[in-house]
């Protein structure tokens, strides 16, 4: 058998390595005392603590506070050994709140009432003033971090706005009424001649979704951009008098208005209808609702609670006025009319919805013609088989009568686009004539995406001309064409108002003479009254 034998001096060296060992892999001491070192406040000193006590412990014994914010090396729960130093840091959360200038912008307009090269301000700049909330973080009195937590628009800043002389050769026209449109974010109107044009609104920030003149062509309201995300705001609704040689835009206390806003006949007031903005596409989930405003500002009123708006509701409704008041609506699944009273839709008309497999719904056009008593609508058409009804690509141009209760298809194939406009109403005995303006997708099949040319009809769907652009040209961009609100002297027909390739033009609806009006390539709405 192996037999292991120390010797005496060998024992001894053994013992005391074994208790070094044991010594120095023991745990954190429990009972009696120990010193440590803390290091605060720009001082060291040393103090005597209970073994086993935590770095809390360690300065509650030495008696120093601590602040919410404050923070050790090692952490505050840390069981302390002998010898160990805790080093304090103050952190300290201070709220400053300063006042900040913000320089404004310079706008260049080009305008075509000026000779080339002129240079005129119409608008001084002026900067804006905003009050920002800073947070700061200071470790032992040094500034670590600064972050803004709040801003607050005290003034907002004008931008500058610099008219360019543009002129262009193009032959002034006579026009009955006034002309608005939307070029490079601003309003401008146009009054007895295509030459007399004056900017109306120089904020530099209208959308475009609302442009429209009130009936009596006194009032302009529009939609403007939101200065806030569009997470949070998408735009504001706004309206402002023509005949002010100062205009003074009024809001409305209406935000958030994509589809919808109109004047009511025969008010002084706005209906629309809103959204909910979100940060997924499209930007919004519709409200389906509707609510009336005075033009003068004041507290909106709702008219319609909202609701799911049917197939695709999502995405939103859309409403048309006839001249006598009544209300129509449109949504991806039905046609019909807004009970304004009861507060309640009626529907008239089936539509089969349009899968669009995108983040977009389509909305089928929908016009009043000028005896207030049809509407024209595009109606979804059926395709050959195995393409399903909700992905055929075919769109007709239809009516319908509230008088007969008559529904017919007047055009085939207009694509989904084909927006309609009623010419003022001629009386003619008892019966009321007009005519019908509407586009025509050149692309039948491919109509989402296809340019258009505007055609004319008798309001019966006959006698149809093709107007603009001539066969050999590009179409048009989908939109509402504009009819003038009467006749000139010596005009064979009704003047209608397009923009093509960002220009106004306007188109004689007898002779099918086109006239251009601007140059410069920045109109992106227009209105007639």
């Amino acid at each position: 058998m192996f037999r292991f034998t120390l010797h005496r001096p060998s024992l001894l060296l053994f013992l005391l390595a074994f208790a070094w060992l044991t010594v120095s892999c023991r745990s954190p001491q429990v009972g009696g005392d120990m010193t440590v070192t803390i290091k605060t406040d720009g001082t060291t000193r040393e103090v005597t603590i209970t073994s086993g006590s935590t770095v809390t412990q360690a300065l509650q014994t030495a008696g120093i506070a601590t602040g919410k914010l404050d923070r050790t090396d090692p952490p505050f729960y840390t069981v302390l050994s002998e010898g160990d130093q805790i080093i304090l840091t103050r952190v300290e959360e201070i709220f400053d709140t300063e006042q900040v200038v913000v320089a404004y912008e310079q706008q260049i307009v080009r305008n075509e009432t000026l000779p080339e090269g002129e240079t005129r301000l119409v608008q001084a700049g002026v900067n804006g003033l905003e009050e920002i909330t800073f947070r700061r973080i200071l470790e032992d009195n040094i500034e670590i971090s600064k972050s803004s937590v709040k801003t607050v628009i005290l003034k907002e800043a004008l931008p500058e706005i610099l008219m360019v002389g543009a002129q262009s050769s193009f032959t002034p026209l006579n026009i009955p009424g006034v002309i608005a449109y939307l070029a490079g974010g601003n309003a401008w109107i146009m009054e007895g001649s295509t030459a007399n044009r004056r900017i109306l609104v120089s904020s530099g920030d209208l959308d475009g979704r609302i442009f429209f003149l009130s009936p009596d062509g006194k009032y302009l309201i529009y939609t403007r951009k939101s200065k806030k995300p569009a997470s949070e705001e998408i735009n504001t609704l706004w309206s402002v008098r023509i005949q002010n040689l100062v205009p003074k835009p009024v809001y409305l206390q209406a935000k958030n208005v994509v589809h919808f806003a109109a004047w009511i006949p025969g008010t002084s007031s706005v209906a629309y209808s809103t959204v909910e903005p979100r940060s997924t596409s499209p930007g919004w989930q519709a409200n389906n609702d509707l609510y009336r405003v005075s033009i003068t500002g004041g507290i909106p009123v709702k008219m319609l609670e909202a609701n799911s708006g049917g197939v695709y509701g999502w995405w939103g409704m859309s409403f048309a006025y006839s001249d006598s008041g009544q209300l129509a609506y449109a949504r991806p699944d039905e046609i019909g009319l807004v009970d304004q009273d009861g507060g309640y839709l009626k529907p008239l008309l089936e539509i089969t919805p349009l899968n669009t497999h995108s983040d977009w719904a389509w909305i089928p056009p929908l016009t009043w013609g000028a005896d207030g008593m049809t509407l024209y609508y595009v109606s979804h058409a059926p395709a050959p088989a195995p393409i399903t009804s909700e992905e055929s690509p075919f769109f007709d141009l239809s009516a319908t009568s509230l008088s007969s209760e008559a529904t017919v298809s007047i055009v085939d194939a207009t694509g989904m686009f084909s927006y309609t406009a009623s010419s003022p109403a001629q009386t003619n005995g008892k019966e009321k004539s007009y005519q019908v303006a509407y586009l025509q997708s050149i692309f039948i099949e491919q109509s989402e995406t296809s340019r258009y040319r505007l055609m004319v009809m008798d309001r019966d769907g006959s006698n149809r001309k093709a107007l603009f652009p001539p066969a050999d040209a590009s179409g048009i961009e989908p939109q509402s064409p504009a009819w003038a609100p009467e006749q000139l002297d010596g005009q064979t027909g009704d003047f209608l108002a397009v923009m093509y390739q960002g220009n106004l033009w306007l188109v004689d609806s007898n002779s099918s003479e086109a006239y251009q009006v601007t140059g410069d390539g920045l109109i992106s709405a227009i209105n007639w009254k």
